[in-house]
C-alpha cells in the first residue's frame, strides 16, 4: 500500500520537477543576459549578422503568412457583415486595430519561434554535442554572453521590425480583397480612426518581449543538448514547443496588463 501511494506521488511530482528545473534553467540564461546587456558585453557585429539571419531571411516567411492572414480575416468578417448589416464602414478600422493589438505581433512571434528558434537551438545544440562550447568555456568565453546575447539582441529588434511590416502586409491584402469582392474603397478601408496609440504601443511591447525570450527559449534548448544528433533533434523540437508556449503566455500576460491595468 505504501509503495503504492509512493508510486503515486512520484509520478505526480517528477513531472513538477522537471517543469521546475527547466523554468529555472531558462531563468538562469535570461538573468545571465540580461546582466550582459546592462554592462555592455555585446558583440555588435554579430547582432548586425544575426539580424540579417532573423529579420530579412523571414521577409518571405511573413510576407505569405500575414498576407494569406488578412485575405482570410477580411473574407471572413466581411461576409459576415454583407449578411447581417451591409455596412463595410468600419470593417477596416477595426482590422486594422485587431493586427496592431494582437494578431500581427502574436503571429509574427510564432512564425519567429518556428523558424528562428528551431534554428538557434539546432544550431548551439550542434556546437554543443561537438564539444565546441566546451572549447570557449576553455578559452574564458560565456558561451551564452557569446552565442546567445546577441541572437536575443538582434531578435528584439528585429521582431519589431518585423511587426510593423507584417500589418503593412496583411492591411494591404486585406484592402486589395475588400476592394476586388466586396467594393469597399480603399480609403474607407485604410481608416485609423479606432487606432490610438496605446494599441500601437501595446502591440510592440509583445513583439519586443517576444523577440526578447524566443531566442532565450531557443538558446537554452540548444545549450541542454546531450546524446549526439538525437539530442539535438530532441532540443530543436523542445525550443520550437516551448518558445511557441512562451509567445502565447507573454501575450496573455501583456494582453491582461494591458486591459485590467491600463485600461486598454
Amino acid at each position: 500500500m505504501n509503495a503504492r501511494i509512493g508510486q503515486g506521488f512520484g509520478a505526480v511530482g517528477a513531472p513538477v520537477v522537471a517543469v521546475w528545473r527547466h523554468g529555472w534553467a531558462i531563468y538562469s540564461v535570461f538573468a545571465q543576459v540580461v546582466w550582459a546587456i546592462v554592462t555592455g558585453a555585446i558583440r555588435w557585429r554579430e547582432v548586425v549578422r544575426q539580424a540579417y539571419l532573423i529579420g530579412n531571411r523571414s521577409l518571405f516567411f511573413i510576407t505569405v503568412t500575414l498576407g494569406f492572414l488578412g485575405l482570410i480575416s477580411v473574407y471572413q468578417v466581411a461576409s459576415q457583415i454583407q449578411r447581417i448589416l451591409p455596412d463595410f464602414t468600419m470593417m477596416g478600422p477595426a482590422f486594422i486595430q485587431l493586427m496592431w493589438r494582437e494578431f500581427a505581433p502574436t503571429i509574427t512571434g510564432l512564425m519567429v519561434a518556428t523558424r528562428v528558434g528551431s534554428g538557434i537551438a539546432a544550431e548551439i545544440g550542434s556546437m554543443v554535442v561537438t564539444e565546441q562550447v566546451d572549447a570557449l568555456r576553455m578559452c574564458n568565453a560565456d558561451p551564452v554572453r557569446y552565442l546567445i546575447v546577441p541572437r536575443t539582441v538582434a531578435s528584439a529588434v528585429m521582431l519589431v521590425m518585423l511587426t510593423i511590416y507584417a500589418v503593412f502586409v496583411a492591411t494591404l491584402a486585406g484592402m486589395a480583397l475588400a476592394d476586388v469582392v466586396f467594393n469597399v474603397d480603399p480609403s474607407t478601408f485604410v481608416s485609423f480612426r479606432l487606432v490610438t496609440t496605446a494599441d500601437v504601443a501595446l502591440g510592440l511591447a509583445k513583439a519586443l518581449s517576444y523577440g526578447f525570450w524566443i531566442p532565450i527559449v531557443a538558446g537554452q534548448a540548444g545549450l541542454s543538448a546531450t546524446g549526439g544528433s538525437a539530442g539535438v533533434g530532441w532540443a530543436t523540437t523542445r525550443a520550437v514547443v516551448s518558445s511557441s508556449f512562451a509567445v502565447i503566455l507573454l501575450d496573455f500576460i501583456i494582453s491582461g496588463f494591458g486591459y485590467v491595468v491600463l485600461n486598454l
